[in-house]
Parts: C-alpha cells; structure tokens; sequence
C-alpha cells in the first residue's frame, strides 16, 4: 500500500467519524467545530486527488467564511436546545426515509465511477493547470447547471434576507424614509402653557421691634 492510498484512508475515515459526529453532538458549537473538521479532511482528499484549487477554495470559502459565520450566529442566537429536541422523534422517521434515499442516490452515482475501466491517461505535452480546464468546463459544458446553481443561490440569499427583515415584536427598529425625510422644525415643538398651581402669595414682612 502506498503513502497515498494510506492517506486516503486516514482522511476518509476521521471525515466520516467528523461527519457523524456533526449529527449525533448534542452542543450545536461542538457540531459546528466537527463539521469544520469535516470540510478540513474533505480538502485533504481533493489534495490527493490533485484537485488543488477546489481543495483551497473549498478551506477559503466554507472553513474560513461560512463556517466561522455559522460559529458565531450559533454562539450568539443562544440555541435553547431542549426547545430543539421535543420534536426530534416525532420528525424523525420522515427524516430516515429522505436519509435513505439521499444514501441510495449517491451510492447509485458513486458505483457507477467505481464500475469505469476506463484509464485516462495524460497527453504528453506542457503541464496544464487544473483551474483553467475546470473554468472551461463550467463555462462551456456545464454552463446551464452553474447557471441553475447561481439562481438557486441568489434565490436562498433573498429568502435569508426576507428571514431577517421580517416584522417582529420584540426588535425596534426605525424607517430610514421617515429619517431622511425629517425636518428641523419638525424635531422640537416650544408649547405655552398655562401654569397648573397658582403661585402662593408672599408672607407679609413682620414689623421691625421696637427696644425701650
């Protein structure tokens, strides 16, 4: 066995346990941390695999932005996770059922590679790099699916931010129309009134004592 089959083997199997790990971490920071481990040993397969930009884009991108962002929404939301768990069985055989069928999917999918005899072998020639083919193969044979891709993710970015903005009773906020919109005579209003008690009359001055 080689280095790198030993490698492979050592990735897939703490990505694997990391990946449990994300489901079954009763700490949703703890679930967080492991799926970060997970997108870790995800990037060293792709190393192996020799598909480098994908293997530091997928660090850049999900481990140095998205998940970071997730880490601190979790610790700052306060997850009540008791609240969490009162429906977990309930929801939980629809949960197995999509499960099981996303498993035989892609076990459908991955066999399939796994039957290919086919041996790619490299064109003699100047050392190509593995970013330019994939943008030319996003661009000009998958053009449609990165474009499906694109609008279902623009899709979710409105939808998150419809989420944030939506109207709730315990957040204040103020219309910025209204605040532009302000005038300085409209900020303070000087009112006359009329005085609510009488003023008390003064005391008459006592006589001055006169001595014999």
């Amino acid at each position: 066995m080689s280095v790198t089959t030993g490698l492979f083997y050592v990735f897939s199997t703490v990505l694997l346990i990391a990946a449990f790990r994300v489901i079954t971490a009763r700490n949703p920071v703890q679930a967080v941390l492991y799926l970060v481990l997970t997108f870790f040993q995800a990037a060293m397969v792709w190393m192996l695999l020799k598909a480098e930009f994908l293997s530091i884009v997928l660090v850049l991108v999900y481990v140095g932005a998205v998940m970071v962002l997730f880490l601190f929404v979790v610790m700052m939301m306060d997850v009540n996770v008791e609240n969490l768990r009162r429906g977990f069985w309930t929801h939980f055989p629809f949960a197995a059922v999509v499960g099981v069928v996303i498993a035989l999917e892609m076990s459908a999918v991955s066999m399939g590679g796994f039957r290919s005899t086919e041996v790619l072998v490299a064109a003699p020639g100047p050392a190509v790099s593995n970013t330019h083919e994939l943008g030319k193969m996003l661009f000009t044979q998958y053009l449609y699916p990165l474009e499906v891709a694109a609008a279902i993710l623009l899709v979710a970015m409105f939808a998150a931010i419809a989420l944030t903005l939506r109207a709730r009773k315990d957040s204040k906020h103020v219309s910025a129309g209204d605040q532009v919109r302000v005038k300085a005579r409209d900020r303070m209003t000087v009112l006359k009134m009329a005085a609510t008690q009488a003023a008390a009359e003064p005391a008459p001055a006592a006589a001055p004592e006169v001595k014999a």
